[in-house]
């Protein structure tokens, strides 16, 4: 038999999510469709008026060990997987009284639903790992040649208008569905194996498996345009605010690059209790502050950079109110000539939520107000979902825990004569959360909870602070008429030797915090007290690759 459209003359039907169920076979039964189904399916189809053949009457044989075993029997198999223009098959088939299958529908139960629960046990979890359905879909998805499979209510409607049309599936339709079959198993057993794994405090399994869905189609393309891409969210996402469940409340969608940056901007503003803004401008912040009036602390972090923060990426941690979204498409107007900047935009704008009327504010913005995108996230007081950071290498992936370390001063330690007091505590504590999300290697100049500069990603960390210097005099300090006496400087890393201190001081910095750890540490803290410098030990390093 070549591979041609099929007929669907019996259809075997299984629905844990049984929405739509009723109405996809009413009009499987006006095509003429004989359907097979049992237990709560049969009954919702029943209900409907729609005949049904029992499956325990088809294959003779009962429902047993508390609904665990109803479709295992060589007469379902037998009928999904058998090849038609087989003769082997055909006499089989005969000697049995096995009857083909055409089509079948399954929806399996709700395995990730279930284990998200709080209250949910492990023997809870165990009554909801599936073995009929995935065996059934696996059967049907195999034999596509013959057998069409469906496992999603959207699947309903175009297979229903390709029969009504054509009466037929083709067999680029079988294999699709075929496809989209597998995955959807694939993905099962891989909730399955990483909730075990979980539970057994196994964070690295010797096979690993991941579990993500697409988002919508592809993206225009990726990094680059000659390069095609997509976004993929975890099921977890619910589970803490993230770009996997954002909602897109106006503008363009969005690109691979703006995914990215986004999740640099919301894992940043996610890092601060008092109200914060951040700008981000290719994965590194071009701006933050934090001040306790949320405009004004946006203000501040356009000043961090001003030339930098020309199509940035907006992300705050309270809601954007009708002031906020003013002051956002007003920046340019109010500020940007003062800054010398060429004009203002944003490409996102992110936050928990936005006040009525502050989306209609910025997309009323001349110029690019309908173009920006305008993401809103959810409360940021969800905790932290378990997932773990992954990074790709050219054959093999990297898998880490995520740096979810913030401001952990139980462990800090002042290491110079010259101890902090709140306010420059204050200071040294929002410098190192923000360069924990500073490309290594990170340095960072701060001064009244405000970035003054950052110097991000050189190989040398006398040049990420050259850098930083650089940025806080050119562009902070002529925007904003801050300079950078009194600031503080923030590394990532330790540093390795005392003259690093040397371009603290002709800066006027008052203070450093860093994790410490080098050979040379007594003399660095002997050269911090000889220029009257506070210095902080963090004991925590926060590379960021």
């Amino acid at each position: 038999m070549k591979d041609e459209k099929t007929s669907i003359k019996r259809a075997l039907i299984s629905a844990f999510d049984k929405t739509g169920i009723a109405d996809f076979c009413s009009s499987l039964h006006e095509l003429g469709v004989e359907i097979i189904s049992s237990g709560g399916t049969a009954r919702v189809i029943e209900s409907a008026g729609i005949p049904v053949r029992k499956l325990q009457e088809w294959t003779g044989f009962p429902e047993m060990l508390g609904h665990r075993v109803v479709s295992l029997h060589p007469k379902v198999h037998g009928g999904i997987l058998a090849l038609r223009d087989d003769p082997e098959h055909a006499r089989d088939m005969e000697k049995y009284d096995i009857e083909p299958v055409d089509l079948v529908c399954v929806s399996l139960y709700p395995f990730h639903e279930v284990i998200s629960k709080e209250e949910c046990t492990m023997a809870d979890a165990v009554e909801m790992i599936d073995i009929g359905g995935p065996s059934m879909i696996r059967s049907a998805a195999k034999n596509n040649r013959y057998v069409t499979v469906i496992t999603d209510r959207s699947q309903y409607p175009e297979l229903l208008k390709e029969l009504s049309e054509t009466g037929g599936v083709s067999p680029d339709t079988r294999q699709r569905l075929a496809m989209e079959a597998f995955s959807l198993t694939a993905q099962y057993d891989s909730q399955i194996s990483a909730y075990l794994a979980e539970n057994t405090g196994d964070k690295f399994p010797g096979r690993l498996t991941l579990s993500y869905n697409r988002a919508g189609e592809q993206l225009r393309y990726g990094e680059n345009p000659h390069q095609k891409a997509a976004f993929y969210y975890s099921q977890n996402a619910e589970k803490e605010p993230c770009i996997g469940r954002a909602k897109m409340l106006g503008g363009k969608s969005l690109s691979y690059n703006n995914y990215f940056d986004a999740n640099g901007a919301l894992e940043l503003v996610k890092e601060f209790q008092q109200p914060a803004a951040v700008i981000i401008k290719h994965a590194n912040p071009a701006g933050a502050a934090v001040d306790e009036n949320l405009v004004e602390a946006y203000r501040k972090a356009y000043f961090g950079d001003v030339n930098a923060c020309m199509g940035g990426i907006i992300a705050v941690n309270r809601p954007v109110t009708k002031d906020l979204a003013q002051a956002v498409t007003e920046t340019y107007r109010r500020w940007g000539k003062q800054a010398g900047a060429g004009g203002f935009f944003a490409e996102i704008v992110l936050a928990p939520s936005f006040e009525e009327g502050a989306v209609d504010i910025i997309k009323a913005r001349d110029g690019w107000g309908q173009n920006v995108r305008l993401l809103e996230v959810g409360l940021f007081n969800t905790g932290t979902s378990a997932e773990m950071a992954l990074k790709y290498v050219v054959g093999g992936l990297l898998l880490q825990d995520r740096d979810t370390v913030g401001i952990n001063d139980g462990e800090w330690k002042c290491v110079t004569r010259k101890k902090p007091d709140a306010k420059l505590e204050a200071d040294m504590k929002f410098a190192w959360l923000v360069c924990k999300h500073v490309k290594s290697n990170a340095i960072v100049l701060a001064r009244n909870r405000t970035l003054l500069g950052a110097g991000a990603g050189q190989m040398s960390r006398v040049n990420s602070a050259g850098l930083a210097m650089q940025i806080a005099r050119n562009y902070g300090g002529a925007a904003g008429n801050f300079d950078t006496s009194g600031c503080v400087m923030a590394s990532d890393a330790f540093l390795p030797f005392p003259d690093s201190l040397d371009s603290v001081a002709e800066a006027g910095g008052v203070a450093v915090i860093q994790p410490g750890g080098a050979k040379q540490d007594q003399q660095v803290i002997d050269k911090a007290d000889q220029l009257g410098i506070t210095m902080i030990f963090t004991g925590t390093r926060h590379f960021n690759h």
